[in-house]
């Protein structure tokens, strides 16, 4: 297993930081049992006020949900982490477990499902719109593009292999859309779309301000509905997060240009804003901005951290479903942060080189970590072949930088 070597390379074994009780997300009292309040939130409380008895024999931690175990996991520094036990279940978790409740997520230009488990974990789905080997259309504006379940699964491998771990998990799943939305959802909005199409498949499209109408109509064959689950971050209630606008953001215009785009000496200004005028933020945007050039996702206006722990923390890689949309050809403008302040983690460099060598080949590892997808193949080979092409053009630009 050329994944498996990977991981245990010295370069995937560097220490975090110790974690201490102010850099853990949640403090929990390793005694207590947590239940969960009847409003079918995933919002836990203490056991002062639950009715439950511990098992015979078992720690308080070991009753909880996996998905409880993960939002507990979360510190300062990673998401999860490198050699996380918790992954394969959790992943086989957002596959398998019963769906109790489906709803549409409000907001958002294109249609997305919350949907909720017996152990009250929850999952956001997006729904499969195009075909592993369509590209996006030439003539299509960046914003004006579908967002693909498969760039969701295959940008959360992604982003583990690359040693960032800022992607919560996200796996593969065939859904019934009779069963598992239509006939349990009590989202009345949702409720009133749903329609049995000319060739006799069930079909839904949804509220949202982009591509839902019977047009672009979501059809199973003929219910079963293919698409990615996405394991939620703890309710914002109970861990506030922070959007970041990205000094890198496309203008979303037609015909207009971003600041970044007209001014070479872009970087210069952006050294000396808060927060990039100190710490690692600056250098976790441009891993940001490697991992979207690696993906072709040029959508990345805005990022998120975790209020708690200020501006010393990861950034939260949230929505890639713009990624992975074309093969044939690379967007250089991506790489920008990279190339107009020539800077990147020394970390994050050394991992490149080694995911560039045959032993460690980027596509050959992350082709092995997708094969386990309940909807592999995820990603068509073209997309594979093309994150080498890119990988090695991330090295150039680094390259270029070191020369000058």
């Amino acid at each position: 297993s050329k994944l498996a070597a990977l991981f245990e390379h010295p370069l995937y074994n560097i220490p975090v930081p110790e974690v201490t009780e102010k850099d853990k997300l949640f403090i929990i009292n390793p005694m207590e049992k947590f239940s969960l309040r009847s409003s079918g939130s995933d919002e836990w409380v203490s056991s002062s006020k639950a009715e439950t008895l511990l098992l015979t024999g078992k720690t308080a931690y070991d009753t909880y949900p996996t998905w409880l175990k993960f939002h507990i996991g979360i510190n300062r520094y990673e998401l999860y982490p490198r050699r996380d036990p918790l992954l394969p279940t959790l992943l086989r978790d957002l596959a398998t477990q019963r769906i109790i409740s489906s709803v549409q997520k409000s907001g958002g230009t294109q249609l997305k499902l919350i949907m909720t488990f017996p152990n009250y974990g929850q999952a956001l789905f997006k729904p499969m719109k195009q075909t592993r080997d369509q590209e996006t259309p030439i003539d299509f504006f960046y914003f004006s593009d579908f967002e693909r379940h498969n760039a969701e699964i295959a940008a959360f491998h992604l982003d583990r292999i690359l040693d960032f771990r800022r992607i919560p998990p996200v796996s593969g799943r065939l859904v019934n859309i009779t069963k598992e939305i239509r006939d349990i959802t009590t989202d009345k909005k949702l409720a009133k779309t749903f329609f049995i199409s000319p060739a006799g498949n069930v079909c839904f499209y949804g509220e949202c301000s982009y591509y839902c109408s019977t047009e672009h109509a979501l059809c199973g064959k003929p219910d079963q509905l293919e698409g990615s689950m996405a394991a939620l971050l703890p309710d914002k209630t109970l861990a506030k997060r922070r959007s970041w606008r990205s000094p890198w953001r496309r203008s979303y215009h037609k015909s207009k240009k971003a600041e970044w785009e007209l001014n070479p000496n872009y970087c210069t200004q952006v050294r000396e804003t808060p927060p990039y005028d100190r710490g690692h933020r600056l250098l976790d945007l441009i891993d940001m901005a490697i991992l979207d050039f690696l993906m072709g996702n040029m959508d990345r206006h805005h990022y998120e951290t975790f209020e708690k722990f200020g501006n010393d923390t990861f950034l939260l890689h949230l929505d890639n479903g713009r990624g992975f949309g074309t093969h044939s050809r690379d967007e250089p403008s991506i790489l920008a942060p990279l190339q107009q302040c020539c800077s990147i983690k020394k970390s994050t460099y050394l991992r490149l080189q080694l995911l560039a060598t045959q032993p460690y080949r980027l596509s050959d590892v992350l082709r092995e970590a997708l094969a386990a997808d309940p909807v592999a193949p995820v990603l068509a080979k073209p997309h594979l072949r093309a994150l080498d092409r890119r990988l090695g053009k991330v090295l150039v630009a680094v390259g270029h930088c070191l020369a000058r």
